[in-house]
């Protein structure tokens, strides 16, 4: 084999190495989920009971500030998408960045893991 083709062979499967281990890296853990989702559960239940702040049963897939029975803040009805992967993870790493105006009085979770495996969690919320 030629040196040329040798490095193509050794660089290929350093990106795919590389590919593999972010992977690993942004797996989804529910178990985690569930111990991170306690911060979160002085306001919000999972059982869809309204709190401080609306029931997080379902909110995957479901239309911001749809929840029934819930009085949303004008911020948060300005929402114009259900909420997914990408939404949810932007508003909970930072809700006023993502929805200003919002009432919600949480800073934001700055952990990737831990945004991961709690959508991971809410996913699981039917």
């Amino acid at each position: 084999m030629n040196q040329k083709k040798t490095l193509t062979m050794s660089a290929t499967a350093a990106a795919l190495l590389t590919l593999c281990t972010l992977q690993a890296a942004n797996a989804q853990n529910v178990d985690h989920g569930k111990e991170v989702y306690a911060q979160c559960a002085a306001c919000h239940s999972i059982d869809g009971s309204n709190g401080a702040g609306p029931s997080l049963k379902g909110v995957y897939g479901r239309q911001a500030a749809t929840e029934p029975g819930f009085r949303f803040s004008r911020g948060m009805k300005k929402a114009t998408y259900a909420w997914d992967d990408k939404t949810l993870d932007a508003y909970i790493a930072d809700p006023q960045k993502a929805l200003p105006a919002n009432l919600m009085p949480f800073s934001g979770l700055p952990n990737a893991q831990d945004r991961t495996d709690l959508i991971a969690y809410l996913k699981t919320l039917k």
